[in-house]
């Protein structure tokens, strides 16, 4: 009277492998997130799904490389080589931070191929925010 116990690995139902090449995707948005440790590359399609993504650190960076501005070209170029495989022509860049890769890896985006509709600064900025912590009396 025992249940019999479903195989994990069983190709009955649903599909074999990945989807995630199976998309063609002609336009999309370059995200960049250049802080000043890190900077992260993210690739969406124009309704904002993921599609590729790296970071220095994942490029191989560790420690204060991270930051650099090298470390930023080359996550930026593992991100798009994906993508240009699937069939990205056209793409938005939005930079956000103060991070030294900002630059870096605008050049990588304009040099791989993809043409760009546009380039947007949309680090976040205080209309006078937060109120500073009090003076320091010593």
């Amino acid at each position: 009277m025992t249940k019999a116990i479903p195989r994990i690995g069983s190709r009955r139902n649903g599909r074999i492998g990945s989807r995630k090449n199976g998309r063609r995707i002609p336009k999309g948005i370059i995200h960049v997130q250049a802080s000043l440790n890190n900077t992260i590359v993210t690739i969406t399609d124009v309704r904002g799904r993921v599609v590729s993504w790296a970071s220095a650190g994942t490029s191989g960076f560790k420690g204060p490389r991270r930051g650099t501005p090298y470390a930023a070209q080359a996550a930026a170029v593992n991100a798009i080589r994906t993508v240009v495989d699937q069939g990205m022509q056209r793409a938005g860049v939005m930079i956000k931070g103060p991070g030294l890769g900002r630059d870096a890896a605008l050049r990588a985006i304009c040099r791989s191929g993809i043409r760009l509709s546009f380039v947007r600064d949309v680090t976040p900025m205080p209309h006078n925010g937060c109120r500073p912590p009090k003076k320091r009396r010593v």
